[in-house]
């Protein structure tokens, strides 16, 4: 479900939810409500249930909806800082020089080039990449292995290895963030209150038939948008709303293509 079309998963959620709460009032207008002999004086107390479980559900909705969405913003930061890291990484160590130069150059390079073409692909499918290390570990093997012979050098080093420091915490970062999503306990809060809630609406005396599956409706497809932005954006990486890897394009494109 988080891997297909939104164009897809969003109309499936909202009109199954409206099919369901449809089906379902239409079922207890037919055998549920007159055996329970409901009377127009009855609504206000029934009214007044409902609006407690609507705005218990509304607001544990909103809370889960909002953390979703600060997680989504969250990663998508620690993704450019990486980028701007190895950016900054690439320029310090630019003014190294040879053979160290070239070399770390070349190896910041692969390092970006297996980000966007090989690493991305994978997380988008829910994978944890593992090639990164490699060229990590062959990054900060030649940085520590260097030996700054002047004062200059000593201090772009040291500017080095905490441009280093930063992007590998980035990476760290960005690599935990795979597996970020929602746990199952909280599926179970979003889709059993979306039941309880619509199923709550099922309780008035309502004379027209239309107007209260127009109503119930109505109230099924505003849940189903708000579980449709839950679902398509709580993986990050993943399905139509997932980040892409343009921050490290541009960089390989603007700073580190030859």
């Amino acid at each position: 479900m988080f891997d297909a079309p939104l164009v897809i998963v969003g109309p499936a959620i909202i009109l199954s939810l409206a099919l369901w709460a449809l089906i379902g009032l239409l079922i207890a207008r037919r055998f549920v409500l007159p055996r329970l002999r409901v009377t127009v004086a009855d609504s206000e107390f029934s009214g007044a249930v409902v609006q407690s479980i609507m705005v218990f559900y509304g607001l544990a909705l909103a809370l889960i909806a909002v953390n979703v969405w600060q997680t989504h913003n969250d990663v998508a930061r620690t993704v450019s800082v990486e980028a701007i890291s190895f950016a900054t990484l690439y320029r310090d160590v630019s003014a190294y020089p040879e053979p160290i130069r070239g070399r770390l150059q070349e190896q910041i390079r692969g390092y970006i080039d297996q980000v966007i073409h090989g690493a991305w692909p994978l997380m988008r499918e829910g994978q944890v990449p593992t090639e990164g290390v490699a060229w990590m570990d062959r990054v900060e093997a030649d940085l520590v292995s260097f030996e700054p012979a002047t004062e200059g050098q000593k201090i772009l080093h040291a500017e080095t290895l905490a441009a280093f420091n930063r992007a590998n915490q980035a990476r760290r970062m960005r690599v935990d963030a795979i597996s970020t999503g929602l746990p199952g306990v909280m599926w179970v809060v979003i889709v059993v209150g979306a039941v309880i809630s619509i199923s709550a609406c099922y309780f008035f005396r309502v004379e027209d038939v239309r107007l209260h599956c127009i109503l119930v409706v109505l109230l099924a497809v505003l849940i189903g948008l708000v579980i449709c932005m839950t679902v398509s954006m709580n993986h990050p990486f993943r399905g139509d709303l997932g980040l892409s890897a343009e921050p490290y394009q541009l960089v390989y494109d603007q700073l580190m293509k030859r």
